[in-house]
């Protein structure tokens, strides 16, 4: 039997989003590095047209990144990131009014000129470690933070991790984290299992197969699965060649209470959300 979606709401600086149906969140990374190379842009108007696909696809939410953090990318300063991100969170913006905006950051400070240029949720997969700023800036902000779990840093997070029971460790780390959030005033939290974030092959599906037990805490799930090494590995080959098997898993997520997917194609995660919905609504 699928996992029954708590509703939640989103309130935004741009307006509330509903998540009575689950959300769809698209990647827009302004990164030459990112582990898909699909989904690089390098230019306002690639941005602009990947954005206008992405919203006409369905996409709910735009997740602007301007740093890789797949395994062993090179770690920008933030005053590098913000050069790449804050253009582009004002083109879309602009172009864009209504679409909501999530900032893809651990730093503090680039999360704060963010929010000035129009991103709605602020998304740290370092959970607030790299940058001891992150939650009261969060709180100062007034913004949803996604809270991503994550073993190490994002340059050294595949070296060997180690679990003795991953879907407790994670369910102790949120809740140790969730008490330190709402203890500043972060009012909004979103939490992210981190699939692939300091996790092997047999940990990643282990939080997969039982990512319902965090919807016990009471806050929104985000599945983070899109083309990941996990999954090229399961079907022998890479990231280009891992769209139908992301759509699998993002199916599988949702069964499990996911109430966003973060996700590189939009189209399909949207087809998935419908059926899982309709099927939910019979």
């Amino acid at each position: 039997m699928p996992e029954e979606t708590t509703f939640f709401e989103l309130s935004l600086p741009s307006g509330k989003v509903s998540m009575d149906c689950p959300l769809v969140m698209g990647i827009l990374n302004i990164t030459p590095d990112s582990f898909h190379s699909s989904s690089r842009m390098q230019s306002e108007i690639d941005l602009l047209l990947h954005a206008e696909t992405m919203i006409k696809e369905g996409a709910d939410i735009l997740d602007i990144g301007g740093q890789s953090t797949r395994p062993g990318a090179q770690r920008l300063f933030a005053e590098e990131e913000m050069t790449r991100v804050l253009p582009a969170i004002h083109a879309v913006r602009k172009h864009f009014p209504s679409i909501a905006i999530s900032v893809d950051t651990f730093y503090s400070e680039v999360a704060r000129e963010a929010a000035k240029a129009g991103a709605d949720i602020i998304n740290d997969v370092s959970g607030g470690s790299i940058d001891a700023e992150m939650f009261k800036t969060a709180a100062a902000l007034n913004i949803p933070y996604v809270l991503t779990h994550i073993q190490g840093e994002p340059q050294t997070m595949q070296n060997q991790p180690q679990y003795t029971d991953v879907v407790g460790e994670v369910l102790n780390y949120f809740t140790a984290k969730i008490e330190v959030l709402c203890q500043v005033g972060v009012k909004q939290i979103i939490l992210d299992p981190g699939f692939g974030f300091g996790k092997k092959h047999e940990h990643n599906l282990q939080l997969l197969n039982e990512m319902h037990l965090f919807s016990t805490l009471g806050y929104p799930l985000l599945a983070g699965l899109s083309r990941k090494k996990t999954l090229q590995t399961i079907i022998g080959s890479d990231a280009a060649h891992a769209l139908n098997i992301t759509t699998s898993a993002n199916t599988i997520a949702l069964m499990h209470g996911a109430s966003i997917l973060r996700v590189h194609d939009v189209r399909e995660a949207k087809e998935a959300v419908q059926l899982y919905h309709a099927m939910m609504s019979a």
